[in-house]
């Protein structure tokens, strides 16, 4: 196994469960310390803690409890990892949720909800890591969680959508204006994902695999390898790109 991000250190949104974990433990292997941030440390399907996992591979982690709708939380967040690990060179804002209601039918907290984790919790976790990145000579990566209801619609999506699409654009906004601080901001944009957030929604997704042309779910360890690229030194000159990964849905 290759030590791509040995010396380094990495902060995951949303690592308790989900891709998010899978994300935590694939830069743990490859590696980096880890700090693994959510509102709780149970994933949801059972198990263990990321943060135990990790530690058992004998690297360096800590888990820190955070709610990405509060700004505050995620710069409190990225003070502790930095406090602990001395310097972010990586920042993944992976933390996310999903609500399909048809737009008739939506009401302001709906669209609240879904805004203040999806795009504000994004926006404000890239606000805290550049606060830091900006400062540190080798700058550092940042990789978004987006969807490919970030690029197409998807039915009664809307608000899934519109979060989706923000971080999409926010991710090329960010390249533009921090690529002269050495800070590379990417997105992953995937499809159908074998989760506990998607298995909760069988009749969508069955919908969806049919306009799969690989005929099945990805898995979060699929995930994971593209953000782990994404923050390499393999794509030391992509920013601004959002990184479909999708079974050919959107071909």
């Amino acid at each position: 196994m290759s030590n791509r991000f040995d010396g380094k250190s990495v902060l995951v949104t949303g690592a308790a469960s989900g891709n998010g974990r899978a994300i935590a433990l694939k830069f743990a292997e490859e590696g980096a310390a880890v700090t693994v941030s959510d509102l709780q440390e149970e994933p949801r399907r059972g198990g263990d803690p990321t943060h135990d996992l990790i530690e058992e591979m004998g690297r360096d982690v800590q888990f820190v409890e955070c709610d990405v709708s509060k700004p505050e939380d995620l710069h409190d967040a990225v003070a502790e990892h930095v406090e602990a690990f001395g310097s972010l060179d990586v920042m993944v804002n992976n933390a996310g949720i999903d609500r399909q209601i048809p737009i008739r039918e939506v009401e302001s907290d709906d669209y609240d909800l879904l805004m203040d984790i999806n795009l504000r919790g994004v926006y404000f976790g890239c606000q805290a890591a550049i606060d830091v990145m900006a400062d540190q000579a080798d700058g550092g990566a940042i990789v978004n969680m987006s969807s490919i209801g970030g690029i197409r619609g998807l039915e009664n999506s809307s608000l899934y959508c519109t979060s989706k699409g923000g971080v999409t654009n926010l991710t090329r906004q960010l390249a533009l204006e921090h690529g002269e601080n050495n800070i590379r901001v990417n997105a992953i944009n995937p499809g159908v994902i074998e989760t506990a957030m998607t298995l909760e929604d069988g009749d969508t997704i069955d919908g969806l695999l049919e306009e799969t042309p690989l005929g099945r779910a990805g898995q979060p360890e699929e995930v994971a390898d593209g953000v782990l690229f994404l923050a390499s030194d393999d794509a030391s000159f992509v920013t601004g790109h959002n990184l479909v990964m999708d079974g050919g849905f959107t071909a």
